[in-house]
């Protein structure tokens, strides 16, 4: 019999856990919530001060008698779920169905899972926070008043299925405005000149500033041509030289937002992929016995924080000045807390920085190190000095017109020596030299060069923008984001294409239809609002019920009207073209959890689908009958086979191209590497020059 009774909610977490507190201590994982809302019915008596009825979830009988059993025998039982909403409102369930005293010290929280770390949360057991509870419990109870009195709307009137969330509907929103803000986008002309200047032997690049000390925009091509005429040679003067030191600071450790955004940019992960990763080295990972065995790797990794314990900076100092030198150590500056931000607990870092990414490369999965390197480095850097760039400005005239050249160099790497931040653009940062330039020299403009341009619409958005924009517009928390993003591509509300957001007809109607009967629930403001309404539930300020007793009232006003006055509105499928092989009706375009994809028009009679194939313009190299097209695997992967599969069983994951080796005669294939392509055969060594 074991004295004490500990519940988390992952097995694995268990087991690292139970293992740090010895034999006394029995360690159960409740794999998550034990009891919800019923799926079949709304669950919240909307008359009785919208008090839920919750009911054990189907599948958890077993879990919840062993939980049970093991109650009994124990003389203590503490509730170790997750330090945030969420993982309160579990522990407060778990108590009322084991009838535990919520107001007992009852619950530990812990921001890492690591021996000292464990065994110091259970020397403070606190009691469950009700305030917590009911924050949680408000969101809960608020999505699905809307999801439930929304989403049956829908289904009779548009298509069976769809589902109307708070957040969701909010961030197809933003999908679709962008999308209409791109196809309103009048692009305007403008002009540049850039120039190549030579200074005896070394060249350096300067571009057009203005005329006689002031700055002009050149929007017309005769703009340019007026500049242009002004010059009278190619000789420049140089008439000032600015020099300058300037420092970079690094960047706060990752927040949940920061985390999925840059390993969007860095690893290429879709949110929910980085979360699930995330949570593997946040419970634990087996390091071996010699090296302390299932030890949690980092800290909690949904936060909105960017604050770090003085414990983390102190071995941060201890590793920075060992490794690099006491002149990379940085100066310890408090963390600023964003507006909006809970700041419950620190911000994700590596629990220990002297478990560096190359020692754990052979124990982690690859997208386990990926992931766990980018941490590490993102943390180091953070604690490190600010890097130290020497610049320099050269400003070089010709008859009164100004060009202007910069030239930059790093100085100090500091920081820069473990990690630089990524960008949306994935532009990369490169030193720009220039000769030593005095005042009063003069130069060659060896070559001068017109270019057109035209402005360009915003982006569409990519997840990491898009978690981004909800971020700073205080959209959702860190836990909604990953989730957030999914459901609206498994609803069909949004596709991808070229790892941006396009909104598909379905979510443009959905969300037409949200416009016009309940603007309150896709207004920006009004979602921002009640994310903080729900935030001062968690501070003890607000009750709960009367947040959701005020927007009640006026939701179920709307109900009424739409019911009466929202029409039926038909999604009719475009045509193909094409009919089906099996019954001759006419083949369309069907929506899908994955996109687009060809059904027979027949259905349910006649169920044939098909991909939508993509041709490359290849002639098949195995068959010689079929052509290449372009297929996506399971796992949502681009690659090429023969279009009479099964027939030919011909695939590639390189893009074959449209002629043979000159060498050999084989099938040529593109080999993409991050920022540049390569051809090369199959079958031999050729190779051609890399093209960026």
């Amino acid at each position: 019999m074991s004295d004490y009774l500990v519940i988390v909610e992952s097995p694995a977490k268990a087991k690292t856990i139970e293992r740090y507190l010895g034999k006394k201590y029995k360690v159960k994982a409740s794999m998550g919530h034990i009891r919800d809302l019923p799926k079949s019915q709304m669950g919240v008596d909307v008359e009785n001060s919208f008090q839920p009825k919750y009911i054990t979830i189907r599948g958890k009988g077993d879990v919840l008698k062993e939980l049970r059993t093991a109650a009994k025998k124990a003389k203590k039982i503490y509730l170790a779920a997750d330090p945030d909403r969420e993982g309160e409102a579990i522990a407060w369930h778990l108590a009322h169905i084991l009838n535990v005293d919520e107001n007992s010290e009852c619950r530990v929280v812990f921001n890492e899972i690591t021996k000292d770390a464990i065994k110091e949360s259970f020397k403070n057991p606190r009691s469950i926070d009700t305030d917590l509870v009911d924050a949680q419990q408000a969101r809960r109870i608020l999505d699905r008043l809307v999801g439930y009195n929304i989403s049956p709307l829908l289904w009779k009137k548009v298509k069976k299925g769809l589902s109307a969330g708070r957040v969701q509907s909010v961030a197809v929103k933003m999908i679709i405005d962008r999308e209409n803000e791109i196809e309103k986008f009048k692009p305007e002309e403008y002009w540049s000149i850039e120039a190549n200047f030579l200074k005896n032997n070394d060249e350096f690049e300067g571009a057009f500033y203005g005329v006689n000390g002031k700055k002009q925009e050149l929007k017309t091509e005769e703009d340019m041509k007026n500049i242009l005429n002004k010059l009278q040679d190619k000789k420049f003067t140089i008439d000032k030289v600015n020099r300058r030191e300037r420092k970079r600071n690094p960047s706060v450790p990752f927040t949940t937002s920061s985390l999925q955004q840059e390993a969007a940019r860095k690893l290429n992960f879709r949110a929910k992929k980085t979360m699930m990763v995330a949570q593997q080295l946040y419970e634990g990972i087996d390091l071996g016995k010699k090296s302390g065995g299932i030890t949690g790797l980092i800290t909690y990794m949904r936060t909105d924080s960017t604050r770090i314990s003085e414990t983390a900076k102190q071995e941060a100092k201890g590793f920075i000045e060992e490794q690099y030198g006491k002149e990379y150590l940085g100066h310890s500056k408090k963390a600023k807390k964003q507006e909006g931000a809970q700041d419950a607990h620190e911000a994700v870092r590596p629990t220990s920085v002297i478990r560096d990414p190359k020692s754990l490369k052979p124990i982690l999965s690859r997208d386990q190190f990926r992931l766990y390197k980018l941490i590490w480095e993102r943390f180091l850097a953070s604690q490190m000095a600010p890097a130290i760039m020497d610049t320099m400005t050269v400003h070089l005239v010709n008859n009164g017109v100004e060009f202007r050249a910069t030239g930059s160099k790093v100085k100090f790497k500091g920081f820069m020596k473990v990690y630089v931040e990524g960008t949306d653009d994935n532009k990369k940062e490169e030193n720009k030299f220039l000769p030593n330039l005095t005042e009063g020299m003069v130069v060659e403009a060896k070559e001068i060069t017109p270019n057109q341009h035209f402005t360009q619409p915003p982006p569409r958005y990519t997840e990491a923008r898009l978690v981004r924009t909800m971020e700073e517009q205080g959209i959702g928390r860190p836990s909604t984001f990953a989730p957030t993003l999914d459901t609206i591509q498994r609803r069909g509300y949004v596709s991808i294409d070229n790892k941006r957001f396009v909104p598909t007809e379905l979510g443009t109607i959905v969300i037409d239809i949200l416009k016009e009967f309940f603007p309150e629930i896709i207004d920006l403001d009004f979602t921002v609002k009640m994310e903080g309404d729900l935030d001062s539930v968690e501070e003890g300020k607000t009750n709960w019920v009367n947040i959701l007793d005020g927007f009640y009232k006026d939701f179920d006003k709307r109900l009424q009207r739409a019911e009466q006055e929202m029409e039926k509105i038909e999604i009719r499928d475009e045509p193909a073209g094409i009919d089906c092989e099996n019954c001759g009706h006419e083949m369309v375009y069907k929506m899908g959890r994955y996109g687009k994809f060809l059904a027979c028009s027949n259905f349910p009679e006649c169920r044939n689908t098909k991909p939508i194939l993509k041709e490359i313009g290849v002639g098949c190299p195995k068959c010689k009958e079929g052509n290449v097209v372009e297929r996506k695997s399971k796992k949502r992967r681009v690659f090429y086979g023969c279009d009479r599969f099964p027939e030919c069983d011909f695939v590639s994951w390189d893009k074959p191209i449209n002629r043979p080796c000159p060498k050999c005669e084989s099938l040529l294939v593109e080999k993409k590497k991050k920022k540049e392509t390569q051809i090369q055969c199959t079958n031999c060594d050729y190779k051609e020059l890399t093209q960026n």
